[in-house]
């Protein structure tokens, strides 16, 4: 079996003891962001398995929408979460 190399580690242990690995990860072509697959890649970012700067190349995200997820999740306010990009640029009109 023959396994990639990773510039990174392979998994990371969660606070609660869960492992996220670089599978659980969603797809690069994900079009619909829903919470938890938000989850997944802030958790990636925080805990190391993958850099902020990956994480946007990845999944074609700006550096001001990453944060934003990130901060919901600090404040837990995971409602927040809920908005689409399309949805803010049109609360923003």
């Amino acid at each position: 079996m023959y396994l990639k190399k990773a510039n990174g580690p392979r998994t990371v242990t969660l606070p609660g003891g869960d492992v996220l690995t670089l599978a659980d990860l969603p797809p690069e072509n994900t079009q619909r962001w829903v919470i938890s697959r938000k989850l997944k890649v802030v958790s990636a970012v925080r805990y190391g398995l993958i850099s902020q700067e990956d994480a946007m190349t990845r999944y074609s995200l700006s550096e001001e929408e990453l944060s934003e997820w990130e901060h919901a999740i600090r404040c837990d306010n995971l409602d927040s979460l809920k908005a689409t990009r399309h949805n803010r640029k049109n609360n923003l009109r």
